[in-house]
């Protein structure tokens, strides 16, 4: 088995890849772990191991953009587990929990392409993305139908522009 890579992370907060022999970004690093890449991040002045935290920077900058995985009381609830009594079981329980989660995941995924012939995935994908913007739609309705029963002003002049422009398109 080869030896972890080692990334640098300099005082001025630039992480150094030492087997690329250059600066790489959090998005590097994400890269590194989606392609399995064993890696250890060593703090330059202390020679600590600060991987962890570096992963958790990645984590961050993952949940801001886009939907985040971690919703506020999961967050509430881990930063509430450390020091407890119980820090040690919690960290060992969400780990074994997550490796559970993609094994199963992965055989539902074999399961379903041994039987069908294609990766259910993308389906899923598809399936989600077209449920949420018809929840969404029939949200907003609900929403509309309790705040008045109508159309606010500004979606008024929104659907007025859309049918202008469709006319304007046609004829």
């Amino acid at each position: 088995m080869s030896e972890a890579r080692v990334i640098k992370k300099y005082p001025n907060r630039r992480l150094y890849d030492t087997e690329e022999s250059r600066y790489i970004t959090l998005s590097d690093i994400r890269r590194l772990v989606l392609e399995k890449v064993d890696f250890v991040v060593i703090d330059k002045k202390s020679q600590a191991d600060i991987t962890s935290s570096i992963l958790l920077q990645v984590i961050s900058e993952q949940e801001q953009s886009g939907e985040p995985i971690m919703s506020r009381d999961f967050l509430s609830q881990i930063i509430r587990s450390y020091g407890g009594t119980m820090q040690g079981m919690v960290s060992s329980y969400l780990e074994q929990s997550m490796k559970l989660f993609l094994t199963q995941q992965q055989q539902v995924r074999d399961r379903v392409k041994s039987v069908v012939g294609i990766d259910p995935v993308g389906i899923v994908a598809d399936l989600t993305t077209k449920n949420y913007q018809r929840w969404r739609a029939v949200q907003e309705e609900i929403f509309r139908t309790l705040t008045g029963g109508g159309r606010t002003d500004e979606d008024k002049r929104e659907a007025k522009k859309k049918e202008t422009a469709t006319e304007e398109r046609q004829g």
